[in-house]
């Protein structure tokens, strides 16, 4: 039995949001990897989730519904993801819907600084870096305009093109105003799934981590990251002990953008089953179940 079987990567993005891949390539992936169960979790939609289950029947993996809400706290972008949401509730679709278009204002926001700077870049040219139709409820983010400045010459990588331009404190960087974590952990219940602050240990700011628990509720926190080192999985470990949180994990896998793996390869970073059978559980009772 691979070493990695009742293992589950539960924080993967694809093409529907800013991801490499469809959807479905995921599932593949982490079948051939020889998990258990993988969650699709793109940025502000659930556009993607209907293939990666149908994939899963194919492959006999499990797949979980997942989602990744963009928000601001403390002055910074927090994410938070969600688990076993209904992809179908309809309140849930609509304020998603009002995420995407805050994102694409930033982005066209991100567009002009760049512009500004000096650099020859077009909205246009992003749409079509992506090399097919932008489908509905899609979401575009920074790693494609990451690929353009790539492209033309402006940066090195995607890594450098955050370093130089798009990264918060950086030229190009745009916030706009985005909901607070609590009510991403609220809009998630709502809909039926259960709440977790995402990679926290990128956030450089612990403090602020403990409020966002505070504040927000959520079920669980990712201890388990590609970009979290030993130390701060121990902390964040703590940290879930302390609030009673379940520690999740996965690998941020967006596939391979010249060359390189963002953040991780899938399957680089896994939790057990049991693991979603807590967060099964905790959905479970936003559903009266």
């Amino acid at each position: 039995m691979d070493q990695r079987q009742g293992r589950c990567d539960l924080h993967t993005h694809s093409q529907a949001s800013d991801g490499m891949q469809p959807p479905a390539d995921n599932v593949k992936l982490a079948k051939q990897k020889g998990l258990s169960a993988v969650a699709l979790t793109d940025h502000d939609t659930v556009a993607g989730v209907a293939e990666a289950q149908q994939a899963g029947k194919e492959y006999d993996i499990d797949v979980v519904a997942g989602v990744e809400i963009s928000t601001r706290a403390g002055g910074k972008d927090i994410h938070v993801l969600g688990y076993y949401v209904n992809t179908e509730d309809e309140q849930f679709l609509q304020r998603l819907r009002g995420l995407r278009e805050a994102r694409d204002e930033r982005n066209h926001l991100i567009i002009g600084k760049l512009q500004e700077l000096g650099l020859d870049i077009s909205w246009q040219e992003v749409l079509d870096e992506l090399g097919r139709p932008l489908e509905p409820d899609e979401s575009i983010g920074r790693p494609h305009m990451a690929d353009v400045l790539v492209k033309k010459g402006y940066a090195v990588d995607m890594r450098d093109a955050f370093d130089r331009y798009l990264a918060e404190g950086k030229p190009g960087f745009v916030s706009v105003p985005r909901v607070a974590p609590e009510d991403a952990c609220e809009w998630i219940r709502a809909a039926g799934g259960a709440a977790v602050i995402a990679h926290p240990g990128l956030y450089n700011d612990d403090e602020l981590v403990r409020r966002i628990i505070e504040d927000s509720r959520p079920d669980g926190i990712e201890v388990f990251h590609s970009d979290h080192g030993p130390e701060a999985e121990r902390r964040y470990g703590e940290l879930a002990k302390e609030y009673d949180l379940i520690e999740t994990g996965g690998s941020d896998y967006h596939g391979k953008r010249q060359g390189v793996v963002f953040h991780g390869d899938l399957g680089s970073k896994t939790v057990t089953v049991d693991v979603l059978e807590r967060l099964k559980a905790a959905a479970s009772q936003q559903k009266g179940e």
